[in-house]
């Protein structure tokens, strides 16, 4: 086993043993990928201010989000078809993140259905939401995560219409993959995958089989996820939303000052400033030059978090010195599910606290709640100076 330093030596073990259609779904955007590559090359812009002869001892990461303790103020992101990266990975993911004390969130499209994570750990965790048309289902998942004892729901709102992946097209993506002669190929040189594959019954979405309408196998699927989505969304429906669930939660899918207005209107909890990673509306600002407008724009009246490019303690820190609550990672823990299952999921964790503490230090901060735009160096463009 190689020596692992870093998100990236995940990433290359990742990429060698993971089928190359799910791979790719994970490390994509949408058409040009624009805004996915700048979601972190855009970290790269702000510069960290070195301090010394501080007192460093004693140091914490401890934190709050949404009321509830954490380690660190990072989340697991809610990703789809996370138990086709590893067998079983929403459940090894969310154990991970149990035992290392940060949250998990529960994507709609897993594996793993809500049940099955629930199962399988001990204390309550996330649950995304899509809006989706049928009322009743969206009713029955509510009362369904709330028989699961969720904490928090995560309702996602910038997937009314889903934007265009080219890998997936060309991969034909899908839960359990298509077997065509290009795929079985792929797959018969990722050994360690397919006996994991093998040995568990979760290879569909086990929150929508057997749950929505109609959906009884992988063929009615198909149908019912092409028209499931809800084009006809608007601020009224999250209300209902937030009726139907009755208790706290989080919009997903933030980039813009007027939309974090209006769900802080619609009683959020927290809002997370969020691109869904690249994947929608390429062109797009990345999350993190979004955040400064936003947090202007709702101040401390609600938390505010960042998704969407974090591969590292020190984009945490980076976030959080800016305003940001808490932040959320969703390849970075991928990446090390797919390349060395819980233990990985665990590593990445490791990484990024880590990273988060040392770079803490080296700054003059010895808790997350100390850190502010003092310790950064931020270019005096770097929001934009656009025409209006």
């Amino acid at each position: 086993m190689p020596v692992i330093t870093c998100i990236d030596d995940l990433k290359h073990i990742y990429r060698r043993r993971t089928p190359r259609m799910f791979y790719d779904y994970a490390e994509s955007g949408s058409w040009t990928e624009k805004t996915f590559r700048e979601n972190s090359s855009d970290f790269e812009d702000i510069y960290l201010r070195q301090r010394v002869a501080v007192d460093m001892s004693g140091r914490s990461t401890a934190s709050q989000m949404i009321g509830e303790d954490v380690s660190m103020p990072v989340a697991l992101a809610p990703v789809g078809l996370t138990g086709m990266q590893c067998a079983d990975g929403e459940i090894k993911a969310a154990r991970a993140a149990e035992e290392f004390g940060v949250p998990f969130t529960l994507s709609t499209m897993s594996i793993c259905s809500i049940e099955d994570v629930a199962e399988h750990t001990n204390k309550p965790f996330w649950f995304q939401v899509y809006t989706l048309k049928d009322e009743d289902f969206m009713r029955r998942l509510f009362d369904r995560a709330r028989a699961a004892n969720c904490s928090a729901v995560v309702i996602t709102v910038d997937l009314q219409i889903m934007g265009q992946r080219h890998k997936d097209l060309k991969n034909g993506l899908s839960a359990p993959p298509k077997l065509t002669p290009k795929s079985i190929a792929n797959m018969m040189t990722k050994a360690r995958w397919g006996l994991g594959m093998l040995g568990t019954k979760r290879r569909f979405f086990g929150n929508i089989v057997g749950h929505a309408s109609g959906v009884t196998d992988a063929s009615s699927l198909s149908s019912w996820t092409a028209e499931a989505f809800d084009p006809a969304l608007n601020w009224e429906q999250i209300a209902k939303f937030r009726k139907m669930w009755g208790g706290k939660m989080i919009i997903k899918g933030i980039l813009d000052a007027e939309d974090a207005k209006a769900a802080l209107n619609v009683g959020a909890d927290a809002i997370i400033v969020s691109n869904h990673g690249g994947r929608q509306l390429d062109g797009a600002l990345s999350a993190i030059r979004a955040l400064p407008a936003i947090l202007d724009a709702v101040g401390d009246k609600t938390e505010v978090h960042l998704d969407s490019g974090i591969r590292s303690g020190q984009d945490v820190l980076k976030a959080l010195a800016m305003g940001a609550k808490g932040t959320y990672i969703g390849r970075a823990f991928v990446y090390g599910l797919g390349a060395m299952g819980q233990a990985g999921v665990t590593k990445a964790l490791e990484i990024i606290h880590k990273e988060l503490d040392v770079s803490m230090a080296l700054c003059g901060r010895r808790k997350v709640d100390e850190l502010d735009r003092d310790v950064l160096l931020i270019p005096e463009d770097f929001e934009g100076r656009w025409q209006k």
